[in-house]
C-alpha cells in the first residue's frame, strides 16, 4: 500500500513538469504579447478603356410633318392619291372645282388688255405735248395734264398685271399639291365636300419618316454629372452632336441601324426636371413609325485610361466622403479619400484619389485598421463569385 501511494505521487509530479515545459515552449514560439499578422486580399489599380453609355427611353417622331389644307374655297372634284401611300413634293393630291377661278382669271386678263390699250394714246399724247410746250404751242397746264394721264395709265396697267397674277395664283390653288415628300395618311374629306381657304381641319397629313427622330428625356442632374466629368478631363466628349446611339424596339429586339444625337434641349422641363435629347435614325424600310416607344443607348463619353473600383471596396466617412483602404509601400493599411463620378455596372468610376498600381483592400478590413502592418494576398474574384 505504501509503495502504491509513492508511485502515484511520483507520476503526478512528472505530469506537472511536462505541462510546464510545454507551456514554456508555446510562449517562446508565439512571442510575448504578439498576435498573428492580419491577412488582407487586394486588387491592383489598373487603367482600362471605357465608353460611357446612358440608357434612356423615348418615342419616335417624324422628321417632317405637313398638314394639307386648301388655300381657296370650293367643291372637291377629285382625290388623286391612295391613302397610306408615299407621295412626292409637288404631287397633285386634290382638285377643287376651278370654274369660278378660271372666270376670274379671264376677267383679269381682259382688264390687263384694256389697260395696255389705254396706255398707248396717253403715252403718245404726253410725248407730243412735251415738244409743243417747248415752242409754246400748248400751255404748261395742258402738258402737265397729259403727263399725269400717262402716269395714271401706267399705274392702271401695273394694277391690272397684279390682279391677273393674283387670279392665276388662285386658279393654281385649286390643285392642292403635296408640300413635302413622305407618307400620306387618311383623307378627312371625300369628293363633293365643300372646303374653305385655310380651314382648321386638315385634308390629310404627310409625314417624312426616313430619317426619323427619336426624342428621349434625361434628368438634368445626370446631364450635369456628365458635363462635369467632361470638363474635369475624366471623360472625353463624343463630339458636337455626333454621339453614337443604338436603339431597342418595344418588343426587345435591337434596331439594326445606328443613329446620332443631334442636339439637347436648352431648357429644363419644370414639371419633370428632365431635358429632351433628339436623336436621328435612318429608316429606309419604314420599320419605325411615329409614336413608337423605344429605348436608346447613347455613347455619352469615353476615357482611354479610366480607373474602375468595385463598389464593395468603397465606404463613406461621417461627412459622406468616399474612401478606400489601401496598402502602402511599408505594407501598412492607409485610408485614401477618393472622388467618384458615377457607377458603371458593379464599379465606381474614380475621378481622383487613386493612381495606377495602388493596392486597394477588398477583404480583411475588419482586422486591419489604418497603420496596421498586414500580409497581402491577391483578391480571388472568381472564387468569391463562385462562393456567392
Amino acid at each position: 500500500m505504501k509503495m502504491t501511494t509513492k508511485s502515484l505521487l511520483t507520476s503526478a509530479l512528472l505530469a506537472c513538469g511536462l505541462i510546464l515545459s510545454l507551456g514554456a515552449v508555446t510562449t517562446l514560439a508565439a512571442g510575448p504579447g504578439q498576435r498573428p499578422m492580419p491577412v488582407v486580399s487586394v486588387i491592383e489599380v489598373a487603367a482600362q478603356p471605357l465608353t460611357l453609355t446612358t440608357e434612356l427611353s423615348g418615342r419616335t417622331a417624324p422628321y417632317l410633318v405637313a398638314e394639307v389644307r386648301p388655300q381657296v374655297g370650293g367643291i372637291l372634284q377629285q382625290r388623286l392619291f391612295t391613302e397610306g401611300s408615299e407621295v412626292k413634293q409637288g404631287e397633285l393630291l386634290y382638285q377643287i372645282d376651278p370654274a369660278t377661278f378660271q372666270a376670274a382669271y379671264a376677267s383679269a386678263n381682259a382688264v390687263l388688255a384694256r389697260a395696255e390699250a389705254n396706255l398707248v394714246p396717253t403715252r403718245n399724247k404726253a410725248e407730243r405735248y412735251r415738244e409743243l410746250v417747248e415752242v409754246k404751242a400748248v400751255s404748261q397746264q395742258e402738258y402737265d395734264d397729259a403727263v399725269a394721264a400717262k402716269l395714271l395709265a401706267e399705274a392702271d396697267l401695273a394694277a391690272a398685271r397684279a390682279a391677273l397674277e393674283s387670279a392665276r395664283i388662285h386658279l393654281a390653288y385649286t390643285g392642292v399639291k403635296a408640300p413635302i415628300s413622305g407618307n400620306i395618311g387618311r383623307s378627312s374629306m371625300t369628293t363633293g365636300a365643300l372646303v374653305t381657304a385655310n380651314q382648321a381641319q386638315a385634308l390629310a397629313t404627310i409625314q417624312q419618316l426616313d430619317p426619323i427622330y427619336v426624342d428621349v428625356t434625361q434628368s438634368s442632374s445626370d446631364l450635369l454629372q456628365l458635363k462635369r466629368g467632361i470638363a474635369s478631363g475624366v471623360l472625353k466628349g463624343a463630339g458636337d452632336g455626333a454621339a453614337t446611339v443604338t436603339l431597342q424596339l418595344e418588343d426587345g429586339t435591337p434596331y439594326p441601324l445606328e443613329g446620332t444625337m443631334k442636339f439637347s434641349e436648352v431648357t429644363v422641363d419644370q414639371t419633370t426636371g428632365s431635358v429632351t435629347l433628339r436623336c436621328l435614325f435612318p429608316n429606309p424600310d419604314g420599320l419605325l413609325l411615329p409614336g413608337m416607344f423605344v429605348r436608346t443607348r447613347i455613347a455619352a463619353g469615353s476615357n482611354d485610361q479610366a480607373i474602375l473600383i468595385p463598389q464593395r471596396a468603397v465606404t463613406r466617412d461621417q461627412a459622406g466622403k468616399a474612401l478606400v483602404m489601401v496598402v502602402d509601400n511599408e505594407e501598412k493599411v492607409a485610408a485614401r479619400p477618393i472622388d467618384v463620378l458615377r457607377t458603371v455596372g458593379d464599379n465606381w468610376l474614380v475621378s481622383s484619389g487613386l493612381a495606377i498600381g495602388d493596392r486597394v483592400i477588398m477583404e480583411g478590413t475588419q482586422k486591419a485598421r489604418p497603420g496596421t502592418a498586414v500580409k497581402v494576398i491577391p483578391f480571388a474574384a472568381e472564387a468569391q463569385a463562385s462562393n456567392n
